[in-house]
């Protein structure tokens, strides 16, 4: 089932951006609402992810102000290197919808430090690379989280404290809220070059009284997880409220990665955000 669903799911496009599903060219007519990658608030999810941890990603928040678009978990010994697509096509109250995209660049090293960032939104005409407004390094040997302003070159460090993981890994589930899980199911197996994928769907019933529509929705996401890489190489959310959303995953490079991704600029300055003892 895995592969034909891709097949039909992603063959609703309109232009742009394209990115191979076995055999298959994505393009724009994705949807995505917005979110954001990383941010300075992004403290609160940076970092649940525990070294060496076997656990899967935290389900797909739905659209937010911040929502993680590909989950990188700090695992190691699984080095590589990848671009993350993600665009919106969000649904206005006019029902008039505002298509936007952007890009991400992920990474991660054979100790498990990650790299991920966020890039700003632009319209679905605009050519070349969004311009980076931050970035997060999070190397779990350490525990240290690093946040890179751009704007600022100020690189904003802080030891990842245990006390706060269970509720970091487990993030509130945005306009989940008031949803129960009601079903899941499993969509079996696909392969995207030489990475396995194992899908899998739930549905997040939201009541009449908590849905703002006057009307019981039903959400479902989809993820295609990728056991060699520990990631999410494709989720795909859709609510009848804002519509469907898909980020995925593309030209992932197994090669390690170069050890300046993951160290900060020598034009940035260091700023200690540890509590004092």
């Amino acid at each position: 089932m895995g592969r034909n669903f891709i097949s039909a799911k992603l063959g609703r496009i309109h232009s742009a951006v394209c990115f191979p599903v076995r055999g298959i060219h994505v393009k724009n007519g994705l949807r995505i609402a917005c979110f954001c990658l990383l941010s300075a608030a992004a403290g609160s999810i940076g970092y649940g992810q525990a070294a060496g941890s076997a656990r899967m990603p935290p389900d797909y928040g739905g659209v937010n102000v911040r929502i993680a678009g590909v989950f990188v978990t700090p695992v190691p010994n699984a080095p590589f290197s990848a671009t993350v697509d993600i665009v919106s096509k969000q649904k206005l109250p006019d029902g008039s919808l505002n298509v936007r995209t952007t890009v991400a660049h992920i990474a991660r090293d054979s100790a498990g430090r990650i790299y991920n960032e966020r890039r700003a939104l632009v319209s679905a005409a605009f050519r070349g690379e969004p311009t980076l407004l931050s970035a997060h390094i999070y190397d779990p040997t350490t525990h240290l989280n690093t946040f890179l302003d751009p704007f600022s070159h100020l690189a904003r460090q802080s030891v990842f404290v245990q006390a706060r993981q269970t509720a970091a890994i487990d993030p509130t589930l945005g306009p989940h809220a008031g949803g129960m899980l009601t079903k899941q199911e499993e969509l079996g197996e696909q392969t995207i070059g030489n990475t396995l994928l194992r899908g899998i769907k739930k549905v997040w019933t939201v009541p009449a009284t908590m849905s703002g529509t006057g009307a019981a929705v039903e959400i479902v996401d989809q993820y295609w997880y990728s056991p060699d890489l520990s990631v999410y190489l494709i989720v795909q959310h859709d609510d009848p409220r804002t519509g469907e959303q898909i980020v995925a995953v593309k030209d992932v490079n197994r090669a390690e990665p170069d050890t300046s991704v993951f160290a900060v600029p020598g034009r940035y300055r260091i700023v200690d955000e540890n509590p004092a003892p």
